[in-house]
């Protein structure tokens, strides 16, 4: 699919942003330029951070700094149409495809292996379908808030209103949405930095999109792919683990039946922690000491 209008928000806009004094690094994927955090020792294998919609990779400031310095590489992009990542223009750009083999370049690209995968919300749409198709690039997975849909399970309420507001509401208050999923309240420097990568509706195409991309039904050709997904991942024998949390009610429960179809989940010290969706801002130092000890497992 050729992309016709490719937009990238000013570096201005990122200008000392709280608590993410972090290196920038980027890669070309696609004829698109995707941003990364790449931190700590080089030579020892990757913690892999995907974030979902309408977030980037600030959201794992905090925990990417706990992990560097307990002696990990931590690598955490920005999906394209995210944080300081290219943004295609069109909403019809982004498909659930194209976000796949983006992310799937970018491992390779970068020559990644004996990854250990944290993925949330849509970084888990992602994060599990390549994890299934290449599970030789991977040591564990830790999912969180997230899920491999099949369009066989129904919407919560608050998804499928998402799904209308992302899609059709003139203006997305990313910040808001951002905190509508915190138990903490963001203060006016947070804000800023969620809001920082969309200066105008334009750069919103990806957060237009992704919410209706979650594949619904059962005959939706995304569900068919996953549900073959689903077959390789009921063999996955390797370490794998949930951290759910007990606030967020579109995802709550979800961990369960994680845990009774993966091989994988048997025996892991599963967890359930007070927080709302986006679990990053509220229980960053617990995450970061879980994903942690997962690293130095294996």
């Amino acid at each position: 699919m050729r992309m016709k209008v490719i937009l990238n928000t000013p570096e201005s806009r990122f200008t000392c942003l709280k608590d993410y004094n972090y290196q920038s690094h980027y890669v070309g994927i696609k004829n698109l330029k995707i941003h990364y955090l790449d931190e700590g020792p080089v030579n020892e294998k990757p913690v892999l951070l995907l974030h979902g919609v309408p977030a980037w990779s600030y959201l794992y400031r905090h925990i990417i700094r706990r992990i560097s310095e307990a002696g990990s590489r931590v690598i955490a992009p920005d999906l394209i149409g995210f944080g300081k990542s290219d943004k295609p223009a069109r909403i019809e750009d982004h498909t659930y495809q194209v976000h796949v083999e983006c992310i799937t370049d970018f491992i390779k690209e970068l020559n990644l292996k004996d990854i250990v995968l944290f993925c949330h919300d849509w970084g888990s749409l992602i994060g599990l379908r390549i994890a299934a198709i290449y599970p030789d690039l991977f040591d564990g997975i830790i999912v969180s808030n997230g899920m491999l849909p099949t369009g066989r399970h129904r919407f919560h309420p608050k998804l499928r209103f998402w799904r209308f507001m992302a899609r059709y509401s003139p203006f997305i208050p990313v910040d808001f949405v951002i905190e509508s999923g915190t138990v903490r309240n963001l203060d006016k420097e947070e804000k800023r930095a969620y809001r920082a990568p969309f200066p105008s509706s334009k750069y919103k195409a990806a957060i237009r999109s992704l919410p209706s991309l979650i594949p619904s039904e059962p005959d939706d050709p995304d569900s068919i792919i996953n549900r073959l997904v689903w077959e390789s991942l009921e063999k996955w024998e390797k370490p794998f683990l949930t951290v759910f949390s007990r606030r967020d009610a579109i995802t709550r429960g979800g961990e369960k039946y994680l845990q009774e179809r993966i091989p994988g989940a048997a025996g892991m010290e599963h967890t359930i922690l007070d927080a709302g969706h986006f679990i990053q801002e509220d229980k960053s130092q617990e995450l970061a000491d879980i994903i942690i000890r997962m690293r130095i497992r294996l």
